[in-house]
This record gives C-alpha cells, structure tokens and sequence, in this order.
C-alpha cells in the first residue's frame, strides 16, 4: 500500500480546442476538484499543448489543430485558477520545465485530471510511474474529446499500466488525501 506524499495536482491540457462537445461537460468536476485541492494547499499545475508546423501530429497524423490562441487558451471556467502553466508540445506533461519542477519540490504523487485520457493524461500518468512516482488519474475528472467510449478505454488500458488502484474517482482521492500525510514542503 502506498501513502500521497508531497502531491501535486496537474491539470493537463484543459484548451478550448479540446473541450468539445464530447468533452467539455468535465469542466465543472475539474474546476470543483482545482477548487478543493487549492483549499488544501496542494500546488497545482497547469498543462498546455501546442500543435507545431511540422510536428508528428501533422506529419504522420495528419493533425494540424491546436495551434491558434483560440483552441490554445485554457478554458474561461478555469482561468481563475492558473498560476503555472507549462507549455508543451507532446503528450506527457514531463517536459524539462516539468520535471525540473517536480524535483525541485520533490513531488512524489503526482494527480491528474483533464484531456484526453487516452493520450495526455495516460502518457503523464505512465512516465510518473516509470521515475519512481505515484500516479493518479481521477477517472471522472478526465475525458477524451473523441467520447465516453474512448475515455473508458484510456482508463482500463491505465489500469493495466499503473495499477488499477491509481485510478481514482473525485470522492475517493478526497477520501484518502483526509486519510494520508500530505506535507507538501
């Protein structure tokens, strides 16, 4: 068994581009979630995507959006709540800036919600497990902008990756953060 210590919440790409009609309606189980772990004085870190010219998104996807300000901007309804933003242009969260963060707070469980579960959040959640961390995906603060079906299938493929224990809903992460040192210096 295992205990949150030094936690960090990330919230990964929550952008316009993302929150569509498949996906928007995690807004309000994030923006809950990003309000009670602030009022529990976990950091919090938000993630940004950027879709580059020339990128593998585009030339071995096709894929050429995310890259206009409009699809980039994080979502109004979590503006409030930004203080760090890292700017990325793949799909883990692990950037250097990132990871140069982590360790110099030494986080060692690192929270995760926001889009799309089967790409960004589980390539976050999957790089924390392989440096020794503690992932955690908060299943109904997650989605996929291509639908519920794929969202399911992004969290049974992280079960098979982290565990099926670090999979958590918003009430049972709540739960145990109650229950679990949480220093945070």
């Amino acid at each position: 068994m295992y205990s949150i210590q030094n936690p960090v919440l990330v919230v990964v790409d929550m952008q316009n581009g993302f929150l569509g009609a498949k996906s928007s309606y995690v807004i309000p189980k994030v923006r809950d979630l990003v309000n009670e772990i602030r009022r529990r004085e976990i950091p919090i870190v938000f993630t940004r995507f950027h879709n580059r010219e020339g990128s593998p998104y585009e030339t071995l996807i096709g894929w050429k959006r995310l890259r206009d300000n409009s699809e980039t901007e994080i979502t109004c309804e979590l503006q409030p709540f930004i203080e760090v933003v890292i700017d990325k242009d793949f799909y883990s969260s692990f950037t250097e800036e990132f990871s140069h963060l982590a360790y110099a707070n030494n986080w060692k469980t690192i929270i995760l919600c926001g889009v799309a579960t089967e790409s960004c959040v589980m390539k976050t959640a999957v790089d924390a497990f392989e440096k020794g961390l503690v992932p955690i995906v908060v299943a109904d603060a997650c989605a996929s902008h291509a639908g519920n079906e794929v969202h399911e299938a992004g969290l049974m493929i992280l079960g098979r990756f982290i565990g099926k224990q670090q999979i958590k809903s918003t009430e049972e992460l709540l739960e145990t953060l109650s229950r679990t040192t949480t220093s945070t210096t």
